[in-house]
């Protein structure tokens, strides 16, 4: 066996027992056990998954901008502490988003730039018509987010469900929590904002575009 082979070998070997990991973009090692995950790239439909982190990151970090914008306008008003309370679990989900881009190595959609500033715009926009508008954008958003992990759960149970069980219990978690700011909306008010069935009308169409569009690219 010559040299090269040999080295070759080694390599495969060390990298299958964990001895050799893959770099990062920045050249530091990084580990492929997924931390508490337990999946792997082997077990997964590769394809699927991808779309739905990337759209999932997308999609929590377009609701921290939203968040922020009517912290900006509403923070220190009597509202402002319910809106803190579901923004700092808008965070968490953020947090996990970012560590499973890093772990499936999936890349971020390029309309992060345009989802930062029109997610800003959306939450601050509707802040400024009073509380009531702030929540009629909760809850056309959160309800659009539910629905969508919703059709994620019932994607990934037709692909092997017990290959995806770690990911559907983030999923099941993140949309359970989103259902309880859509209520936090309903209870504060919602509905009492200025053209209320419109306003959520015209909001959920907007996220079913950003979701489309967050997916393909």
């Amino acid at each position: 066996m010559s040299w090269a082979a040999a080295a070759a070998v080694r390599s495969l070997w060390r990298l299958r027992t964990g001895a050799l990991r893959p770099l990062s973009a920045y050249g530091r090692r990084i580990s492929v056990r997924f931390y508490s995950l337990g999946m792997t790239l082997d077990n997964i439909n590769r394809a699927a998954v991808d779309r739905i982190i990337r759209v999932d990151h997308a999609g929590e970090y377009g609701a921290n901008r939203i968040y922020a914008g009517q912290m900006a306008v509403l923070g220190r008003t009597s509202v402002g502490p319910v809106i803190q309370k579901m923004w700092d679990q808008e965070k968490d989900h953020l947090k996990k988003f970012n560590e499973l881009m890093v772990a499936f190595r999936v890349r971020p959609t390029i309309l992060m730039p345009f989802w930062n500033v029109v997610g800003f715009a959306l939450g601050a926009g509707t802040a400024l018509l009073g509380k009531e508008g702030a929540m009629a954008c909760t809850v056309a958003v959160e309800e659009s987010i539910a629905h969508h992990y919703n059709n994620q759960i019932r994607t990934l149970m037709e692909k092997q469900p017990e290959k995806h069980e770690e990911l559907l219990q983030v999923i099941r978690k993140f949309r359970d929590e989103e259902l309880e700011h859509h209520d936090l909306g309903l209870e504060h008010d919602a509905q009492l904002a200025p053209a209320y069935t419109v306003l959520k009308s015209l909001i959920q169409a907007g996220c079913s575009v950003a979701i489309y569009l967050s997916e393909r690219f």
